[in-house]
């Protein structure tokens, strides 16, 4: 029969499980809303200073904005995403293992 210790850590672990997941969804949703902003007002800006750049756009004042916030939006996304790609939990196990078989012959 099951303890009611037991019972209670693993409705803990399933609810923390649950937050975890819901704070993560969160922080992809604020992402993408960044990104769509990210979009929409560099194309209306875009679309307001190139006109009036009698054809010499390439400089730095008509994309200094898209430059600028997109940088900040590549950090968003490496905070959002970015966490896994190097150090995720295939990278976690493999280094586990080989410290486990290199420490192997001293537990043996």
């Amino acid at each position: 029969m099951e303890t009611n210790n037991n019972k209670y850590s693993r409705n803990y672990s399933k609810e923390e499980a649950y937050l975890k997941a819901q704070k993560r969804i969160k922080n992809i949703k604020g992402f993408y809303w960044h990104a769509f902003w990210y979009v929409a007002v560099n194309i209306f800006i875009l679309a307001m200073i190139i006109p009036n750049t009698h054809g010499n756009i390439w400089n730095l004042g008509v994309f200094s904005t898209p430059l600028f916030w997109g940088i900040g939006l590549a950090f968003h996304g490496l905070s959002v995403f970015g966490k896994n790609i190097i150090f995720g939990k295939a990278w976690e196990d493999r280094k586990i293992q080989e410290y486990m078989d290199k420490d192997k012959k001293h537990w043996e």
